[in-house]
């Protein structure tokens, strides 16, 4: 496997996506959701125009997230749409077969946190398993429902310790690809999830902070110490609540849990995204919490 020429790798998110002329060859994009209407963000301002600049180089967009255009795309080959529900996790879209019917490519454009990097390690592997549970470890990982193996908790507090480290990331997607041959290998890992301990103990600091009215959990992280880990403490919040919401200074976040049935989009009126996670800008603070309350509070 390690023979095998790498890919050229590039990571995205539904707001922020690369520039299509600067992707060479043949495109293939992994765990990408079709961007939403939250934060002023949209599918015809980022998700469209991306689209269009890769033309036919688009070879594959595999993603599960939910979104109203998916049923645009549906006999379109270039595209294989699930919604969470069908596919809690991108992995295990990812098959042999696929990778073969796809044929060459030249790039990989990639979520950056592990659901997205272990489909990337896959794709590159022909779509193999990068190891024994890797699938359901992505799944575990990317509803927080179930416990992920104690490698995929590594690697998940690895990335969340450096959340905006692409060496890191480069580096587990080799990791995954080629397999870990010692364990001198899992350092790099190790060290990246000792700061994620420091992001917990702010974490819990700013999660005493948390009012609680009827099934709405509210905390306000704008004064902080340092960096925290917003799943976390949404996470937190919704050991006594339905939905939590956490704002600072420049985001509104709120989450419910992954098997809950409730439809953000739907309370808050927006198109696409996931139904169980929102974020706006802080100015909708004012706004979010109105339609929220009226719904949990």
């Amino acid at each position: 496997m390690s023979q095998r020429p790498y890919p050229h790798l590039v990571y995205g998110t539904p707001r922020k996506l690369p520039r299509a002329h600067t992707l060479p060859g043949r495109v293939v994009v992994l765990d990408i959701a079709f961007a939403s209407t939250a934060g002023g963000a949209s599918f015809e301002k980022v998700t469209l125009p991306f689209l269009e600049g890769l033309g036919d180089r688009l070879v594959k967009w595999v993603d599960h997230h939910d979104h109203e255009k998916h049923r645009e795309y549906a006999d379109d080959p270039r595209f294989l749409l699930k919604t969470k529900a069908e596919a809690p996790a991108c992995p295990e879209l990812i098959t042999e077969e696929l990778v073969r019917e796809v044929g060459p490519y030249e790039t990989i454009c990639c979520h950056g946190d592990f659901d997205g990097l272990c489909a990337a390690a896959k794709w590159i592997r022909g779509g193999i398993e990068p190891y024994p549970g890797a699938d359901a470890d992505a799944r575990a990982i990317d509803t927080r429902l179930g416990k992920p193996s104690e490698l995929g908790l590594l690697f998940d507090r690895a990335l969340r310790g450096r959340p905006r480290d692409d060496g890191l990331r480069g580096l587990l997607i080799r990791t995954l690809v080629e397999g870990v041959r010692d364990k001198g290998m899992l350092d790099p890992f190790i060290e990246a999830g000792r700061e994620m301990e420091r992001h917990e103990a702010e974490t819990l600091r700013i999660a005493e902070r948390y009012d609680y009215e009827g099934e709405l959990a509210i905390c306000d992280a704008t004064e902080r110490g340092g960096f925290y880990d917003k799943t976390m403490l949404l996470l937190i919040g919704q050991e006594r609540a339905k939905v939590a919401l956490v704002y600072d200074e420049t985001t509104v976040t709120v989450a419910a849990r992954f098997d809950s049935g409730v439809d953000l989009l739907e309370i808050l009126g927006f198109d696409g995204g996931m139904p169980t996670r929102v974020s706006v800008g802080r100015k909708e603070l004012d706004a979010t919490l109105r339609k929220l309350r009226e719904r949990f509070a």
